[in-house]
């Protein structure tokens, strides 16, 4: 999975299941058990509560607001989206989730799902049952330390657009921010595929869907960027990094 631009669902791509030694290629706390010298052959506990679930195809739903909280789960494949909807139905997008990284966090508290998770294209996922997770990160502390590590992650990036940031800005770091993530997974960091459509970005960084439009035509003119349809390739690391600065601020 060495720079191949997001996403191909192809054998290389989809994590395999690792072995009887190894966790899988994109599971949320395998380095953190390695860390502390455990395999699968050493904790017998990890390898239980996974579940393959899937495939979720584009629409179906993860889960739905409201319902009871069991499990989180990891991304092994594919995009999902989280959002609410309001009184007045008006959807709200919260955030997009890529391979390896973990939805279901925020229902921790609370004991029910407090938002929807919707797949964007297909998905696969791995499900950890929560109850036993919890007596897991009692007994291993790099577990403890990751949970902790993927809720602060997860503030940390809800807060990040609530400052007056403007359009250019908050696309380049909407961009640059999926540029990392997805590098991070062993994708390509300047060639990956919008799986979410021009109304999701929009509403997920409150701007008007022409206002993004708009950003990603001049970009493409003033040559920070090429787009064809969904797919996204960065040419100018530099002037993207400064516009995104002031949000991500490293």
């Amino acid at each position: 999975m060495s720079g191949l631009p997001f996403p191909r669902l192809s054998p290389q791509v989809l994590s395999d299941d690792g072995n009887e030694l190894q966790f899988c290629s994109t599971c949320a706390f395998s380095h953190a058990c390695l860390s502390q010298g455990m395999d699968k052959s050493a904790l017998k506990e990890l390898h239980v509560l996974v579940e393959h679930i899937g495939p979720f195809h584009a629409g179906e739903h993860v889960f739905r607001e409201g319902d009871p909280f069991e499990a989180i789960a990891a991304v092994r494949a594919g995009t999902v989206k989280t959002c609410v909807t309001d009184r007045d139905g008006h959807e709200h997008v919260l955030g997009f989730h890529f391979p390896g990284e973990v939805i279901g966090l925020n229902a921790i508290d609370g004991h029910r799902y407090p938002c929807d998770a919707i797949a964007l294209d297909t998905v696969m996922l791995c499900k950890f049952s929560f109850p036993k997770i919890s007596v897991l990160a009692a007994k291993v502390p790099g577990v403890q330390r990751e949970l902790f590590r993927l809720l602060s992650r997860d503030i940390g990036r809800a807060a990040l657009l609530a400052g007056d940031w403007s359009a250019d800005q908050r696309v380049a770091a909407f961009l640059l921010g999926m540029s990392r993530r997805l590098a991070a997974r062993g994708f390509s960091a300047t060639r990956f595929q919008l799986t979410m459509a021009r109304t999701d970005i929009a509403n997920y960084l409150r701007l008007a869907p022409e206002t993004v439009s708009r950003v990603l035509r001049r970009m493409q003119d003033d040559g920070i960027l090429a787009v064809d349809r969904r797919e996204v390739e960065l040419l100018d690391q530099g002037r993207i990094d400064a516009l995104a600065a002031p949000i991500l601020r490293d």
